[in-house]
C-alpha cells in the first residue's frame, strides 16, 4: 500500500522504480521469466515490507491506532507514512515530487504490457488522480482510505480511519522520521551487499 515509499527507495533506474512498484501484485517464487533487474527490484520490496513489519516504530505507529481497527491498522501506517513522505518529500529527495512522480506514470503508461495484472487495473487511476502527490493532502489521505476499505472482500472500518491521523499526526510523524532514517540504512546495507 505504501507505493510512494518503495519507489523512493528504489534505485532510478526504470527497471528498479518498476519492480519495486511490482512487489505488492508478484506473489510467489520469481522465476526467470522475470528479468533480473526486475527480480531485484521486487525482492528489495519484499525486504523492505518484512524489516518494517519486524520493526518497533512500525509496531508503535499501529498502537497509536484504535485496536478497533485490527490488523487494518497496518494498511493505515503504510498509506499514513506515505502521506508524511509526500508531505516532506523535498527533505528527502531532490528532485521535486511533481517530476517525480510523472516519471513514474510516464514509466507506468510505457511499461503496461510488463504491469501485473492487479498494477495494470490501478495504474490508470494512479495517474489520472496523481496518487503520488496528491498523498500530500490529509482529505485525500480519507478518501484512499475510503477506496481501499471498498474494495476489501469483508467489511471494515477504514472508510472512518482518517480521524486516527488527524488524532495522532504528530506522534505518527515522529515514528515515520525515525522509522525512514533506519530503513534508508537498511537499504543502503543491502546494495552495498552488507546485509544477504
Amino acid at each position: 500500500m505504501n507505493y510512494l515509499l518503495h519507489l523512493y527507495l528504489a534505485d532510478p533506474t526504470p527497471e528498479s522504480l518498476l519492480g519495486n512498484l511490482m512487489g505488492d501484485f508478484v506473489k510467489g517464487r520469481l522465476d526467470e521469466s522475470i528479468s533480473p533487474e526486475l527480480r531485484q527490484g521486487i525482492t528489495l520490496h519484499r525486504r523492505v515490507d518484512s524489516f518494517a513489519h519486524d520493526h518497533d516504530l512500525v509496531r508503535r505507529s499501529k498502537n497509536r491506532i484504535s485496536p478497533r481497527y485490527g490488523h487494518y491498522r497496518s494498511i493505515m501506517v503504510d498509506i499514513f507514512y506515505d502521506h508524511f513522505l509526500a508531505r516532506n518529500w523535498q527533505r528527502y529527495a531532490p528532485m521535486p515530487l511533481e517530476s517525480f512522480a510523472a516519471g513514474v506514470y510516464r514509466l507506468l503508461q510505457e511499461r503496461e504490457a510488463q504491469l501485473p495484472t492487479g498494477l495494470r487495473r490501478i495504474a490508470p487511476r494512479m495517474i489520472a488522480h496523481n496518487w503520488l502527490v496528491s498523498y500530500r493532502d490529509v482529505q485525500v489521505i480519507g478518501r484512499v482510505l475510503a477506496g481501499v476499505s471498498g474494495r476489501l472482500r469483508r467489511a471494515n472500518p477504514l472508510a472512518e480511519g482518517l480521524g486516527e491521523l488527524t488524532r495522532n499526526y504528530d506522534v505518527l510523524q515522529e515514528d515515520f522520521e525515525t522509522f525512514v532514517t533506519d530503513l534508508e540504512a537498511f537499504v543502503a546495507e543491502i546494495k552495498a551487499g552488507g546485509v544477504p
